[in-house]
Formats: structure tokens, C-alpha cells, sequence
């Protein structure tokens, strides 16, 4: 589906969240622009944006890398599920906000099935060539330190795209503005409610 022709105006941005009425919580590979766009999406909405990353960080007092470091990847995928959990809980705006998840969040079968039952899941998805550019701008990527980038994102996003694709709404992210994919995804949004 294509959701680049006719994107909201501002009366229909109004109208489109005027009917969102849970969390809007987007998956996707590490790379794709889900806390960027993800803040572009909130700020047309009117309402929070919160980084689960960034959650995780705050309550484990560790960096994602520490973590994966110190205590491995099992551990750091309880703990992002509960972290998601609490902020799909919280009823701050009537529980409206935007959450940006890591890549390997909708993954894990608990979280996915919390995400799916609790909020509006979208998929944003993007070519590998966009993945491995936009991973290139942040060293704190511990899944892709242990060999060539392109192939580990090549492998990973075939692996989660089974996961991935279960999510009721999907948008591709490319070389746009960032407003412009967070129009697309209200747009779709729009046609899922």
C-alpha cells in the first residue's frame, strides 16, 4: 500500500488523532528512524514521545551496550519488556503517546503479543542500503560489533521479518523527510481504524 500520494493536511492530522485513542508504538530494524520519526509523530499528534531505549537506560543506570556487555542480550530483553510494559500502563493523556522500541523488541513473543494487544503497532521498514548509512552515524549498535554491518543487517532483518510483518500497519522509510514518513504513517494509521 502506498501511502505517499494525498498525505493528511492539518484537518485531517486533527481528525486522525482525535480517534487514536491508545499508545502508537512503532517496530523495526535498529537504523530505520523510529525515535526520530517517532518524535515528528508525537509532535503532530499533540502528544508524548517516549524512547524505550532510553527507559531502559534510566532504570537499568547502564548504557545498552553496557548492559549487553555485562549481562547479555536475555537480560536486556527482560528488562525491555518490562520497561515496555510500564510505559504501555501509564495513562498519562489517557495513555496517548508515541514509543519508539528497539529492533529486537517486537521479536520477543511476550513483548510482541503486550505490544499487539495494548497499542497501534506499526512497522516502519526501509531498504538495507538506508540501514546501513543510518547505523553508520552511532557507534552504540552492540549487535553490529561483531562483523560486517551490511551482512549482520541483511541477517537480522530477514530473521525479524516474520515478527515484524505482524504489526497491523506498515511504512516504508526512506531518503524523505522525516515529517513526511510520519504523514504516511497517520495516513495509514487512518486506514487501519
Amino acid at each position: 500500500m502506498d501511502h505517499e500520494t494525498h498525505l493528511p493536511n492539518p484537518h485531517d492530522v486533527a481528525r486522525i488523532a482525535h480517534g487514536i485513542s491508545r499508545p502508537v508504538v512503532l517496530v523495526g530494524m535498529m537504523g530505520v528512524g523510529k525515535s526520530t520519526v517517532g518524535r515528528k509523530l508525537a509532535g503532530l499528534l499533540h502528544i508524548p514521545f517516549v524512547d524505550a531505549d532510553d527507559e531502559i537506560e534510566q532504570a537499568a543506570q547502564l548504557s545498552i551496550p553496557e548492559i549487553f556487555s555485562q549481562y547479555g542480550e536475555a537480560y536486556f530483553r527482560d528488562g525491555e519488556r518490562r520497561v515496555i510494559a510500564r510505559l504501555l500502563g501509564e495513562n498519562g493523556e489517557n495513555g496517548r503517546k508515541v514509543i519508539a522500541t528497539g529492533g529486537g523488541a517486537f521479536c520477543d513473543p511476550e513483548t510482541r503479543k503486550l505490544i499487539l494487544d495494548e497499542a497501534i503497532t506499526v512497522w516502519l521498514d526501509s531498504d538495507i542500503d538506508t540501514l546501513v548509512e543510518r547505523t553508520a552515524r552511532k557507534g552504540n549498535r552492540p549487535l553490529l560489533k561483531s562483523g560486517d554491518p551490511r551482512e549482520i543487517l541483511t541477517r537480522l532483518r530477514e530473521e525479524r521479518m516474520p515478527a515484524y510483518s505482524q504489526a497491523p500497519v506498515h511504512v516504508t522509510s526512506g531518503n524523505v523527510p522525516h515529517s513526511q514518513t510520519a504523514l504516511k504513517i497517520l495516513k495509514a494509521i487512518d486506514e487501519c481504524l
